[in-house]
């Protein structure tokens, strides 16, 4: 496999964001962290590598030009705490690692960057050259939802007894002995509005 350097990551993830920021420098730099201690060969060919990002956003642009996890090939879930943050699990060993920044990286950055004036720049090229030690944090966790049930199986389909929408990748929720999705099963995102569009009735599923 043709490995990527880092300064290619970062070229590569700035013609994707239009730009280079200091977050995408952390994305990169967590998404490389997490191959290397899973011991998994990234940017990644197929689907051994899943990442849980806790943002969405810059970072993620960074995680996944860093690590070949991407939301269309279902290797990629962002659960938005609002956190520079991600998980990196092997699907086979089902071994799972949190990474995140140290609290203190924007101040040691001047450190390893000492040439550069303003914060934004100076962020951005010491987060390239500090180690691994000084920027990232990591933690050995356990996910709370078995690896398979958040992978899924193929083929897998379900239609809603509520809605009448199908659902797949078993997705759907069992509730009063009753098929439904997330929406109907009383967890939605969205209420549906009432035509005609100006008016201001709106409901949930109902059935």
């Amino acid at each position: 496999m043709n490995l990527k350097t880092l300064d290619e990551m970062l070229q590569e993830t700035a013609r994707m964001h239009h730009h280079l920021c200091p977050r995408q420098v952390l994305g990169v730099r967590m998404g490389l962290l997490g191959g290397k201690i899973l011991n998994i060969e990234v940017p990644q060919s197929g689907k051994r590598l899943l990442t849980i990002a806790e943002t969405d956003g810059c970072a993620v642009d960074g995680i996944s030009v860093a690590t070949g996890c991407w939301v269309g090939r279902r290797t990629l879930r962002i659960e938005d705490y609002g956190k520079v943050a991600a998980t990196f699990v092997d699907t086979q060993t089902k071994q799972a690692i949190r990474i995140v920044p140290q609290p203190a990286i924007r101040h040691k950055a001047k450190e390893h960057a000492p040439e550069k004036n303003g914060k934004w720049e100076t962020q951005l090229i010491g987060y390239q050259r500090m180690p691994d030690d000084e920027l990232l944090d990591v933690q050995e966790v356990s996910l709370l939802i078995p690896i398979e049930k958040i992978i899924s199986r193929p083929g897998k389909k379900a239609i809603c007894q509520g809605c009448g929408e199908e659902i797949i990748n078993e997705r759907e929720v069992e509730s009063v002995g009753r098929v439904l999705c997330r929406s109907c099963a009383g967890e939605p995102y969205y209420i549906l509005k009432r035509y005609p569009l100006d008016t201001k009735v709106a409901a949930i599923c109902v059935f």
